[in-house]
């Protein structure tokens, strides 16, 4: 498995959870889409597990990379 791979998914998780968090406050919030919490939670979850799978793979390479880091360590 390559690196990168390895990278992503670890990261899956963490994003996945950070992307449901989120998701679920931004709709739990809000008292007036009592109704719709049941349809909108289940939506949440299926759609923080497909997209938390590009942005790890986005992410991954950037954190093996020092030129990346140096360059925007300094911003």
């Amino acid at each position: 498995m390559k690196t990168n791979t390895a990278i992503s998914h670890v990261l899956y998780g963490l994003v996945n959870a950070v992307l449901f968090g989120i998701g679920a406050i931004a709709i739990l919030s809000f008292p007036s889409l009592q109704e719709s919490w049941k349809i909108a939670l289940p939506i949440v979850v299926v759609l923080s597990f497909v997209l938390a799978w590009p942005i790890a793979k986005f992410i991954a390479p950037r954190l093996r990379s020092r030129r990346w880091r140096r360059e925007h360590d300094a911003d």
